[in-house]
């Protein structure tokens, strides 16, 4: 087990520990901010220093000057891109291929009226595409506020995707993705992928059987934040969650020709469940089994992330399904969490190279060799939490 270097190490405040009002990174602003005249670009400069010394852990003093502008200066080159990049390179092809899911839907419930075995399982699988994308890609995007950079837009589509499409609470899913995991990737205790073990299940339940359950479990811990949530607040997610699932069940009933409430809720059911497995082994392969990090002691931003993170490679279809910043552009997704899965790809090239060029990890690896190590060592990764209070693995 390795110490952290000092001049990693984030400023923590006396006591550390968790702290429940500790924000994500503010890197936003610094990746889209505007230079435009000599006074502007002062303040501008003062901005991007604010910002990198925030995403770099605040560090004083000169030692390590040089490591402690790397964030900075990665910044600048994504920033520079992210400037010359078209409306439609930064949100529009993202929008486009939500927009061809809920274009697919029709045609699906259409086809789940067929007699015909062939053509009812060609609905089935159009329906389970369209809702894999609208719920994962779509509540992912939304999550983030990518897909418009107006915020009151923002928010708009938070509610429809997260609790209409996805049948989750729209406050719980943003804090816990944006506020915990990304502000405390593998951090243990606050973003270390925790919620996603199960210790008294066997790997075999667990990696193959337990993620089908997934669209049966979401509304019931849906119902388990609401008590978190204040009284209006509660009664829109409960409302917006029994208009997605009842809109599904109604078209079911008067489109398709379901007549049987147990066969409609076992189409329901196989529809939403039809890439529970990948979802569930994408959201444990890429951090637990990388670096964990003590909430005390924990490296700058991009050592964290850079560490903490891994890529899968390219897949067609899980690329298009789950997007890129969720499977082959992860470790960009992290460091700029703000940007689209098509930005995320565009950029991809620039970062893997600098993280390289400054000798830092750039990590990937293949679906089915995560698998097998998960399989392998399930008991290690997945059953005994390991009680990690350092950096490891790092020289």
């Amino acid at each position: 087990m390795q110490n952290v270097p000092k001049e990693w190490r984030e400023e923590q405040s006396v006591g550390g520990g968790r702290d429940k009002d500790v924000k994500p990174w503010k890197g936003r602003e610094a990746l889209f901010q505007k230079n435009t005249g000599n006074s502007k670009q002062d303040m501008s400069t003062g901005k991007e220093k604010k910002n990198g010394e925030m995403m770099n852990g605040g560090g004083k003093g000169m030692e390590g000057t040089d490591k402690e502008s790397l964030m900075m200066e990665l910044t600048r080159l994504v920033q520079k891109t992210v400037k010359e990049s078209s409306w439609w390179e930064r949100r529009g092809i993202d929008i486009t291929i939500l927009a061809l899911s809920f274009l697919l839907l029709p045609p699906a419930f259409l086809l789940l009226g067929s007699s015909q075995a062939l053509v009812f399982v060609l609905g089935m699988v159009l329906m389970g595409v369209s809702h894999a994308v609208i719920t994962i890609k779509g509540t992912h995007l939304a999550s983030h506020g990518s897909l418009s950079e107006s915020t009151t837009w923002a928010d708009v589509w938070a509610v429809f995707f997260i609790e209409v499409c996805g049948s989750f609470t729209a406050r719980a899913g943003v804090t816990s993705h944006i506020k915990m995991h990304h502000a405390h990737t593998n951090v243990i205790g606050l973003g270390d992928s925790s919620t996603w073990k199960i210790p008294y299940l066997p790997r075999g339940v667990y990696l193959f059987i337990a993620p089908l359950a997934v669209p049966v479990i979401t509304p019931l811990v849906a119902l388990g934040q609401l008590k978190e949530h204040s009284m209006g607040q509660a009664l829109r997610t409960v409302l917006m969650v029994f208009l997605g699932l009842y809109a599904q069940y109604w078209l079911l009933i008067h489109v398709s020709g379901f007549q049987c409430l147990y066969s409609t809720l076992l189409c329901m059911l196989l529809c939403r469940a039809m890439f529970s497995l990948p979802y569930i082994h994408v959201n444990i392969f890429q951090h637990i089994g990388l670096p964990m990090f003590s909430p005390t002691r924990r490296p700058k931003r991009i050592y964290q992330m850079t560490h903490g993170v891994l890529n899968l490679p390219r897949n067609p279809l899980l690329d298009w399904i789950f997007g890129h910043s969720l499977i082959n552009c992860h470790v960009e997704h992290h460091l700029f969490p703000f940007l689209s899965d098509n930005m995320c790809l565009k950029v991809k090239p620039i970062v893997s190279q600098y993280l390289k060029e400054k000798e830092l990890p750039y990590q990937e690896d293949s679906y089915l060799s995560r698998l097998q190590l998960f399989f392998h060592k399930y008991q290690e990764l997945m059953v005994f939490v390991p009680s990690i209070t350092e950096l490891v693995g790092v020289q």
